[in-house]
């Protein structure tokens, strides 16, 4: 139950001083000032664990053998793009063979050559 002595129609309204004012305004901007800093320390821990759990990932699995010509002379290979591109010369013919980076299979083969 309420206290009926404060529910009268003709009661008068009670106003803040000045001061009260003063006072009201300064505990909520610290009020703001607290929640602000609780937001940023919730956001820290946020980016904190996904950076955790992206840098604690495995790497991609990466082949551990391909299979080119024998006798070949390898010039370069490349791990790029989820492929493994070896270019290499058998004979008189240069070749790039491009390869799956996780089987290791082999995806396209190219003859490079002069006109």
């Amino acid at each position: 139950m309420s206290n009926p002595e404060n529910n009268t129609p003709g009661a008068p309204d009670t106003e803040l001083t000045p001061e009260a004012r003063v006072m009201l305004g300064k505990a909520r901007r610290s009020f703001a000032v607290s929640m602000g800093i609780l937001l940023l320390g919730f956001m820290a821990i946020g980016f904190a664990l996904v950076y955790r759990v992206m840098r604690d990932s495995p790497p991609p699995a990466v082949a551990e053998s391909v299979a080119i010509p024998a006798g070949a002379e390898v010039i370069s290979a490349l791990n790029t793009d989820g492929t493994i591109q070896v270019t290499f010369s058998a004979g008189d013919a240069t070749m790039l063979n491009v390869f799956d980076a996780g089987t290791g299979e082999l995806l396209r083969s190219v003859e490079i050559g002069t006109e």
